[in-house]
């Protein structure tokens, strides 16, 4: 296809691509002035769409060239976060990814992910694979869908919940309670815990009546009493922003990365610690903690940003999640998983200033990178449940894990039509081993499914090889204060909650 462009339609598009910023008078004589303009690169959003429909995204998905996994190849125009949301769609489909190669210098990207599914086979089912095809070509439009969906009114939809704290045992019970006395009905929850901080998005609707919530005294009473609640073992007024409440529009925010978000507003990544390098920086061969270097390229002005840690599901969007939101363009990356061990290498540079020239941004890079694969990681026991949606079905669930002594760190709650699908992962208050007669407490409880599996302590102790090396394991560990912490909790449950 030719395109065949006049000179004043160049000169447009000149005009369209280059807007002036700075405009000063300069004096270059004793009776002259000349005016100075300023101009630095900007394509507005007519060109960016018109430069995507003349060269639309290709994806190519190859089963033949690689014999244990399939080989998804994209070319296509590159902006700031393209690359976070082609990784966004592939883990939304529950593929895992193996190995990727991204290059993406000069404005155009040509990325290659090698990709399994969940028991570990090629994809051959053609609807996923055309599935696949048009999730990747419409990271184009999902922008601009967001930025359409956030003009809807209240009166198109729900209440999101978002909340940020510090972390305590029973926390998640009592938020349940609140929403619970106040005529709420939760249709889905997500919780991360780090560093003892907090950070949960609760979908929630009108117990009494379906639609939208539109009361606004009523939801500022309901902003209220969380925010009681999370300040409750803070000091009132020490965090402002710990509860906000937000239209829930389907495809307006995707909730993981939305809390890495909120445990990065957290601070979470101030408790990763990080000494000096042990064995002269040299990593050990089988060595399963998380490494982390940052250093300076000079030949093309990049940083690289080195990675080994233990590999887990999702890994990369978590990674690359980070990097996005710090504002990081990644122009190159390598990133190879040979079970159990994760090695990834990428060439980065700030979007606005090369700001790691500092090293204080060198260390808080580090230490951000670190706390965004510790965040998911998942310890102590998972609780599984399938059964019928219920009124308060999670205030009870939530209610007998904290009343015998086991503490939330992680939560992952929907409904689907009738049923309601969770995982839960438990530890004990105390450091104790998780008594396995909970699953029994629950079932008898809720009825339905009830599963408990042992998930094996995923170490988060982290050595950054350029500056950190800390043998630190976040599993709870045996002792006395926590013993009596733990007994504590189980004679505060024998009152009678609070109504509100």
């Amino acid at each position: 296809m030719l395109y065949l462009y006049t000179i004043p339609h160049l000169r447009n598009l000149c005009r369209y691509m280059h807007a002036p910023v700075i405009r000063k008078k300069t004096q270059i004589g004793p009776l002259e002035d000349m005016e100075i303009s300023i101009y630095q690169p900007h394509i507005e959003r007519e060109i960016e769409s018109h430069i995507e429909r003349i060269h639309p995204p290709r994806v190519c998905i190859d089963n033949d060239s690689c014999r244990y996994c399939t080989v998804v190849k994209i070319d296509r125009a590159n902006k700031h976060g393209i690359l976070l949301e082609m990784v966004q769609a592939l883990t939304d489909l529950d593929l895992i990814i193996s190995k990727s190669y991204i290059s993406s210098d000069g404005g155009w990207l040509m990325d290659v992910f090698h990709v399994k599914d969940q028991i570990g086979n090629k994809l051959t089912d053609n609807n996923l694979v055309h599935h696949i095809q048009q999730a990747l070509c419409e990271c184009n439009t999902r922008r601009n869908k967001e930025i359409s969906s956030a003009t809807v009114g209240p009166q198109q939809a729900n209440v999101a919940i978002e909340v940020i704290g510090t972390d305590r045992p029973g926390l998640f019970s009592e938020i349940s309670e609140v929403l619970m006395g106040l005529g709420f009905n939760i249709t889905s929850a997500t919780a991360w815990t780090h560093n003892c901080k907090v950070a949960c998005i609760i979908d929630v609707e009108d117990a009494s009546k379906p639609g939208p919530i539109n009361d606004k005294k009523r939801l500022a009473h309901v902003e209220d009493q969380l925010r009681d609640v999370i300040e409750a073992a803070e000091g009132r007024g020490k965090n402002e922003k710990s509860v906000i409440l937000k239209n829930s529009i389907a495809g307006h925010s995707h909730t993981e990365r939305r809390l890495h978000q909120m445990m990065y507003l957290s601070c979470d990544y101030e408790s990763c610690r990080a000494c000096n390098r042990n064995n002269g920086g040299k990593q050990k061969s089988r060595c399963d903690e998380t490494h982390v270097s940052v250093d300076r390229y000079e030949g093309r002005d990049y940083w690289v940003v080195n990675i080994r840690s233990r590999d887990r599901p999702k890994l990369l969007f978590d990674i690359v999640c980070v990097l996005t939101d710090m504002q990081y363009e990644v122009f190159h990356a390598a990133v190879t998983s040979n079970s159990p061990i994760a090695e990834q290498e990428y060439f980065i540079r700030n979007k606005s200033s090369s700001n790691l020239d500092n090293e204080s941004e060198k260390q808080k890079l580090t230490l951000c990178l670190i706390a965004a694969i510790e965040r998911r990681a998942s310890h102590g026991f998972k609780v599984d449940i399938r059964t019928q949606n219920k009124t308060e079905l999670l205030s009870k669930v939530t209610r007998v894990i904290h009343e015998n002594g086991l503490s939330i760190t992680r939560v992952e709650f929907g409904v689907e039509g009738e049923t309601a699908i969770g995982s839960f992962y438990i530890t004990d208050c105390s450091g104790q081993e998780v008594n396995e007669n909970i699953a029994e407490l629950l079932k008898k409880e809720i009825g339905g499914s009830v599963v408990l599996a042992h998930n094996s302590p995923y170490k988060v102790s982290q050595s950054s090889t350029s500056m950190s090396n800390n043998n630190r394991d976040v599993v709870p560990r045996f002792s006395i204060g926590n013993v009596i912490w733990s007994h504590l909790e189980r004679l505060s449950n024998s009152f009678s909650p609070i109504r509100y």
